[in-house]
């Protein structure tokens, strides 16, 4: 018996069509339209020269998430989260997780049948939730000095923070006008100290930034020290300054890890935070949120409200359009995970840090700066002159497919150069073990070819 064969309209060989005999324009739009699988394969062949991001030991940001969490984001990759009248469901998601986040950092005047009660938004990342809180400061400040003749208008506010702080609060100052003081670390400290802080603030200060679980070392700042120290400032008539968190690495470890730090809005004087839900949050980027103590401390003047897309919509945010499936991501974690389902994510991560700089420390080759149980970051530098740098050892374990950052430390420190571990949800145990020896296998080949530092002028990590 015969069967009827039916020619296919075009022949394209997955290798030895279009891809290789006609070369495809990078910086230009190609004239002629090809195939969706050969386009697939074109994008996902040049994607294979990244690295692993499993092997990304240098981002605090989440590589894997449940297959159903996926599942979930795929399904809302279309729907647009400002269009909150348009999509109900999604913006109601997206509250409840505004509210769950006040919840978590003790907000004011939260009521269980009221939504609204938390005050705070859904970002791409803390880098917009810090340009939200400190836009918020600025406002309060400029209401706190008046509009007179001494007003706002003839003064320049100011913000005080460590030199340790993530960028984006430099690009805060410059975008919004505000003078940065940075506060300097030296060798051995790398957080800010109440007596610095103290040191500085004054009439124009719009607020102070502690960090929990800074970039460079991961640890906590001295969150309710410094606020201590600014209520005994204001309450011998000296200046009254409120306090910002940059929670956005420790905003979901620390109330799991760490039950009995103080450091939120349990403390009257901090006034908002931010954490980074693609980070600890556990979610794929970007999703950030900043949550206010309570509406005192959002000023109506920068709430918009709109009503051309259907209904009267306020919005407090700094980009308009963005994707709903980071919110739906998140929510799946909270619902999927709860309270007791962080607690253990956390703990495990923290056990597998831990037991990181153990190793390391205990290898002799090694000075821990943080050693994984703060958040579960392990810092580490070289002992001594070995003829060879933190950035040689960082390029060689490149070549074990694994990406561990050198960086020197921030202003007054920068003659300490560290390498930096971020162990994250898929960071098994396993491949912690094979971190480790593959460190002392480099460490052995360095001993022997002692490059000196011909690798320093790379630095490829800036984070």
């Amino acid at each position: 018996m015969s069967h009827r064969h039916t020619p296919s309209t075009s022949i394209a060989p997955a290798y030895t069509g279009r891809l290789s005999n006609s070369p495809v324009p990078t910086l230009r739009m190609p004239e002629e339209s090809m195939e969706p699988q050969a386009a697939y394969r074109f994008i996902h062949d040049e994607l294979m020269l990244d690295g692993s991001s499993r092997l990304n030991l240098a981002t605090f940001v989440t590589t894997w998430m449940d297959p159903e969490a996926e599942k979930l984001m795929a399904e809302t990759f279309d729907k647009n989260m400002i269009d909150k009248d348009e999509y109900p469901a999604t913006a109601a998601i997206e509250q409840r997780c505004v509210c769950m986040v006040a919840d978590l950092f003790h907000a004011e005047n939260l009521r269980d049948d009221d939504p609204s009660s938390a005050v705070g938004v859904s970002t791409v990342g803390s880098s917009e939730a810090v340009m939200l809180a400190g836009l918020a400061m600025s406002w309060l400040w400029r209401q706190k000095v008046g509009d007179g003749k001494n007003g706002w208008r003839t003064r320049r506010p100011n913000l005080v923070m460590g030199s340790n702080v993530q960028v984006v609060w430099e690009k805060f100052c410059r975008y919004f006008d505000v003078e940065p003081v940075y506060l300097p670390m030296e060798e051995g400290r790398y957080v800010i100290t109440p007596e610095q802080v103290l040191g500085v603030v004054n009439e124009d200060t719009i607020g102070v930034v502690a960090i929990l679980g800074t970039t460079y070392t991961g640890e906590l700042e001295p969150v309710a020290e410094i606020c201590a120290a600014l209520d005994e400032l204001a309450s011998q008539g000296g200046v009254d300054v409120p306090v910002h968190v940059d929670a956005a690495s420790g905003g979901f470890v620390v109330p799991f890890l760490h039950p009995d730090v103080i450091w939120d809005f349990r403390l009257p004087r901090v006034v908002s935070i931010n954490v980074s839900g693609h980070k600890y949050g556990l979610t794929y980027p970007g999703i950030g949120f900043v949550v206010w103590r309570n509406a005192d401390y959002l000023p109506e003047e920068l709430v918009f409200r709109v009503n051309y897309l259907g209904g009267d919509m306020p919005t407090f945010t700094l980009n308009f359009s963005k994707g709903g499936n980071q919110v739906i991501g998140q929510y799946y974690n909270f619902l999927r995970l709860g309270r007791a389902g962080y607690g253990q994510v956390m703990s495990c991560l923290s056990t597998t840090a831990r037991w990181l700089g153990d190793q390391l420390r205990d290898s002799e080759h090694f000075e821990l700066i943080s050693d994984g149980s703060a958040i579960p970051v392990v810092s580490f530098k070289l002992k001594g002159d070995r003829g060879y740098t933190e950035f040689d050892v960082s390029h060689a374990l490149r070549a074990y497919g694994w990406q561990v950052p050198a960086y020197t430390m921030p202003a007054d420190a920068t003659d300490v150069t560290v390498l930096r571990v971020v162990v994250r949800e898929g960071f098994s145990t396993d491949l912690a073990r094979a971190l480790k020896e593959d460190t002392l296998t480099v460490i052995k080949t360095l001993d022997e070819l002692k490059p000196n530092g011909h690798f320093d002028e790379l630095q490829p990590f800036a984070h």
